[in-house]
């Protein structure tokens, strides 16, 4: 299992640069594990690109409905007082947003205490710079333009 960040969930839907790497990441291990909000994230993202005339409005609505689908077969880490008490932490040690700390909150909460060889998928460089500060193991690995 992976812990997946909202930065690599979008390009298995959105095509981009980065969708081959990723999907290849997915099709590894097909046991994926998310954050309780990524799915609102994503979401966020479509609505961007709608707004910015890279998606269709029936564009956007697939989109949704394809996450839909995918979220329901993943691992969930839903909110709760310990992903909130550790995302505030976070905060203290790491340059994160709001919502980047709770992501990395839920995968820490996932991973339990030892994140060694707990993997972390990610394409956002802040985020995978504070995964890998708390051991994470970081994919992909080389970090490709974006």
């Amino acid at each position: 299992m992976k812990f997946w960040d909202s930065s690599a969930i979008v390009p298995l839907i959105v095509p981009e640069n980065t969708t081959d790497i990723v999907k290849a990441i997915a099709a590894e291990d097909c046991n994926l594990v998310y954050w309780w909000g990524a799915p609102v994230e994503c979401c966020s993202t479509f609505a961007r690109l709608r707004r910015e005339g890279h998606l269709t409005v029936a564009k956007e609505q697939v989109c949704r409905a394809q996450l839909d689908d995918m979220v329901e077969y993943w691992a969930e880490v839903e909110p709760s007082s310990e992903v909130r008490a550790c995302a505030r932490r976070l905060l203290l040690r790491h340059a994160l947003r709001a919502a980047d700390s709770l992501q990395l909150a839920a995968a820490l909460t996932w991973a339990g205490p030892q994140t060694e060889g707990a993997e972390f998928v990610c394409l956002d460089r802040r985020l995978r710079d504070a995964a890998a500060a708390e051991g994470f193991t970081i994919l992909p690995a080389d970090m490709p333009s974006v």
